[in-house]
């Protein structure tokens, strides 16, 4: 046990090792400081020839969102119908087949919002060219998109007074350029030498110790893995994702991937303190974020470790914890950090079932997702963090008796509507949709469906009931991870799914950038005796409370009726 948390101490102390210096680098790239990068700009400014793309061109927040979404939406059309037809494509060695209209609905809104969350399994849903082409793609520009619209907040606030915030494209090119490609292709180098395959040839056969001929799916892998952590998308090229052994071989690439998928997040938070020349703000946010993380984490641990109370009372020894969906190369303490990591941040990759989890780890991996903001996805982690800033900003002007200020610029109603709703949004679809899911399994469980509603839970009760409230909330975070004893691949979970996925990946870009640019256009305020400090521990233990209490009283009586009733009637038999 000592070893298993050395490694994950081990594993944190590198993370940080490696993203801030990180951070300080993207901070010099966005802020176009000269860096040892810039050999790229040539390749750079070809595809702004090619494109058509006037990088000088200033836009204001308004501009920067309407680049945004309308490319989201052109590789929305272009991925529906090639997963429609990947059977008719060429790149298909194993005939994969090609998938339902509901199907490809739900897969390409859940790849373009970076969530992956996969109604079908890697290696037999999808073809090399679907896998390469479209989900790889996708992966790489889900993630350089979160990551534009955070340098859209940070150039907000970098000036005193500021209406043109850049342009999307530069910020989002480079983020491909100068950093997700260079880190995906070491990263994808690493995992090859060590197993992952990485070619284009189709199933292979071997013979079984028992004489059974079977067939091993194999390509391309090494290359998507190495994105869908970097770039925190989470969508496996098998189906077992990372707790399979070609997408995982061994306990280094187990360090890898969890480095991989935690390092740009917390660059992001580095970059945004030294972009705007406020170190320390960075460093506070930092702090609320890593607290919150082991607070989760923690728990998490001990629960895991400490093993299934139902098989103590049975006399069962379990000195390595609960092994349930446990690869034993990792074990329990390695699959709970990445439990953790995995559900804070939007990645959604797992090396274990999350399934079978203690119905604790269950609650606190649904906690990690309903707050999204510790740490989070590339770029729109600190977006939902700024959304609690700002609501504590408020709160704290309004217990002092002063106007709401935030880095010199007044906060005033308009901005703190637009942060009211989208606080609201997250409970909103989450409990929503898991209301309409129970109503439905419930009331009509025999209806006259493909799959009936009857036949989604594997696990009836308490469990089932966390089964469902998982794949909302996973949606909603744009996470992508599940509780897999649900049945999903049907008409009502995709068209559900991919709803809450849209709604709950575009509206919190667009109301933190909205914000973000109706602050920088205001008149500068300069600082005096009476100005709320942003940067101390008093508020960052006020964020911190907020984040708390806006979470708790949203979801305390959904976490109640799952994984905490599954808790109690687990340790009460």
């Amino acid at each position: 046990m000592n070893t298993e948390l050395t490694g994950i101490i081990a594993t944190f102390l590198l993370t940080l090792i490696i993203a801030i210096p990180l951070g300080k680098y993207l901070a010099k790239v966005f802020a176009g400081e000269k860096v040892w990068t810039d050999f790229l700009k040539p390749l750079e400014n070809g595809i702004y020839k090619l494109s058509g793309i006037n990088v000088k061109e200033q836009m204001d927040w308004k501009q920067q969102l309407k680049a945004l979404l309308t490319i989201n939406v052109l590789w929305l059309v272009y991925g529906f119908f090639v997963l429609l037809f990947q059977d008719k494509l060429p790149f298909n060695p194993d005939g994969n087949p090609g998938m339902t209209p509901d199907l490809a609905f739900n897969t390409i809104i859940s790849f373009v919002a970076n969530c992956n969350l996969q109604h079908y399994s890697g290696e037999s849903g999808v073809s090399y060219l679907t896998q390469q082409f479209v989900l790889m793609f996708l992966q790489f520009v889900s993630a350089a998109t979160g990551i534009a619209a955070a340098v859209v907040l940070f150039k907000a606030f970098r000036d005193k007074t500021a209406t043109q915030l850049g342009n999307f494209w530069e910020f989002f090119v480079k983020a491909i350029t100068r950093l997700l490609l260079p880190l995906s292709i070491i990263m994808a180098l690493i995992l090859t030498f060590n197993g992952t395959p990485a070619s284009y040839e189709g199933k292979d056969q071997f013979i079984s110790v028992q004489g059974d001929t079977v067939n091993v799916s194999r390509g391309p892998a090494a290359q998507l893995i190495a994105i869908k952590h970097l770039g925190t998308n989470g969508g496996g090229y098998f189906g077992a994702n990372s707790a399979h052994p070609f997408e995982n071989p061994n306990y280094l690439t187990n360090m890898v991937e969890l480095i991989a998928q935690v390092i740009i997040p917390i660059a992001m938070v580095i970059a945004f303190g030294f972009f705007i020349r406020r170190k320390k703000l960075a460093w506070t946010i930092f702090g609320v974020m890593t607290i919150g993380l082991f607070l989760l984490l923690i728990p998490m641990l001990s629960s895991e470790l400490g093993g299934n109370p139902a098989l103590a009372k049975m006399g069962i020894s379990q000195t390595t914890g609960a092994m349930e969906g446990k690869e034993v190369r990792f074990g329990p303490a390695a699959s709970a950090y990445w439990s953790t990591v995995t559900t804070i941040i939007s990645t959604g990759s797992v090396n274990s079932m999350h399934d079978s989890t203690m119905p604790m780890s269950g609650t606190w991996q649904l906690l990690g997702m309903m707050i999204n903001a510790f740490y989070g996805g590339c770029g729109v982690g600190l977006l939902n963090y700024f959304i609690y800033l700002i609501i504590a900003v408020f709160i704290s002007g309004l217990m002092v008796g002063r106007t709401p200020e935030f880095l010199g610029h007044k906060v005033e109603a308009r901005e703190i509507k637009i942060a009211a709703i989208i606080t609201l949004l997250s409970p909103f679809l989450i409990l929503a949709g898991t209301a309409i899911a129970s109503y439905v399994f419930t009331n009509h469980g025999d209806a006259a469906w493909a799959v009936q509603p009857k036949a989604w839970l594997n696990n009836p009760g308490f469990h089932g009931f966390s089964e469902m409230l998982y794949e909302v909330t996973s949606s909603n975070a744009n996470n992508g991870s599940g509780f897999e004893g649900l049945g999903d691949n049907n008409v009502f979970w995709n068209v559900l799914t991919g709803v809450i996925i849209f709604l709950g990946r575009f509206l919190p870009i667009i109301g933190p950038v909205a914000i973000a640019g109706l602050l920088g256009a205001k008149k500068f305020i300069p600082e005096s005796a009476g100005t709320l400090k942003t940067d101390t521990k008093t508020f960052a233990l006020m964020t911190f409370a907020v984040i708390l209490v806006l979470n708790a009283l949203s979801y305390f009586p959904a976490l109640a009726l799952g994984p905490l009733a599954e808790y109690f009637s687990l340790i009460s038999k």
